[in-house]
């Protein structure tokens, strides 16, 4: 019996929180109030924060159209792929104190995981057989290539930090940072991580290829790039993976600079006498919700915002930004944390 309410609450993670619904919720949620936030700077009134929803099922009622020079199976099996290793990662990322598969991934795990989604669409864009999907496919690896070298920075600045304090070096394990951040306070706290922390901010609008950074797509250049034959369900994975992206990148900042928070609800359900499995509950349901609610902040102010007021790069804008002026903070922080500042 316990072996099947095991199986039974794995599932649960898995399907509910903080697997698959919380991620379509929250990620569709996230895209809609990007949308929204970005029309009313432009002065427009914009669709309503619901619209990803209604894309989404009305591109699921379409028909899926296969191009005749497309490797078919490998075409309608890489959305797939990219939306399933969005949700495993979502799966190993602490809501501050409360972790699905606590102890079982680290960052460097992650950080091979978010290449998945990426990789999926550039194989996708490749077995369409599109010229368009082609220019596509070249720009997001590009943009994939730029992005790496900073995020790496940003990982192993918090991984130096965590460690010299514990002991152990570095310390690449989420379940620990999410600890010492919950008895010791916020990294973004910290003068010398202020930096990596801007560096991750100014990764995320990349990594999810959001304006203006969105040389792959390019809707005016190349006809969307990589999902320029793309139609119905498949589409809709893409799109979907596309938010859930955001609700990723986003959440793994919240683990990686806020998890201070965790500790703050907790001794506010100890005040309110809320001890044992209703603690632990409710101690999971408020992290769920203030998780939202910071990575709407975090969208907002890092995509909405740079969408809002930055005209589209071009490719080689993009990888010299990222490679200089982004790896500069997240450098800074690194040298900053392995001399113990």
């Amino acid at each position: 019996m316990s072996i099947i309410l095991s199986a039974l609450q794995y599932l649960g993670y898995i399907l509910i929180f903080p697997g698959f619904l919380f991620c379509f919720l929250g990620g569709m949620l996230l895209c809609g109030i990007d949308r929204k936030i970005v029309a009313k700077m432009q002065k427009r009134v914009g669709p309503p924060v619901l619209q990803p929803f209604y894309d989404f099922f009305k591109l699921c009622g379409k028909e899926t159209i296969v191009p005749a020079a497309a490797a078919k199976t490998t075409f309608l099996m890489a959305p797939l792929v990219g939306l399933a290793a969005l949700v495993v990662i979502q799966l190993f990322i602490p809501v501050f104190h409360f972790s699905a598969f606590s102890g079982m991934a680290d960052i460097i795990v992650i950080l091979y995981l978010l290449l998945i989604p990426a990789l999926s669409i550039i194989i996708g864009g490749a077995a369409s057989g599109s010229p368009y999907a082609g220019v596509g496919l070249s720009r997001e690896m590009v943009t994939v290539i730029a992005c790496e070298l900073p995020l790496v920075l940003v990982l192993l600045a918090v991984a130096k930090t965590v460690g010299s304090a514990l002991g152990t070096g570095l310390c690449f394990s989420l379940t620990e940072i999410a600890a010492y951040q919950a008895a010791n306070g916020s990294l973004i706290l910290r003068a010398s991580m202020i930096p990596a922390a801007l560096a991750f901010l100014l990764v995320i609008p990349g990594e999810t290829g959001n304006h203006p950074f969105d040389a792959a797509e390019a809707e005016t250049e190349i006809c969307e790039g990589m999902l320029a034959e793309y139609s119905g369900p498949p589409l809709a994975v893409y799109k979907l993976s596309h938010a859930i992206k955001m609700l990723t990148l986003t959440s793994l900042f919240v683990a990686l600079f806020l998890g201070g928070i965790g500790g703050k609800i907790v001794n506010i359900l100890a005040l309110l006498g809320l001890t044992g499995g209703a603690a632990g509950a409710l101690g999971v349901l408020l992290g769920a919700v203030v998780l939202f609610l910071l990575c709407a902040l975090i969208t907002i102010v890092c995509i909405s915002l740079v969408h809002a007021a930055t005209a589209r790069l071009k490719i080689e804008q993009i990888f010299k930004y990222y490679w200089t002026v982004v790896s500069a903070l997240a450098l800074m922080s690194l040298v900053l944390a392995w001399y113990g500042l």
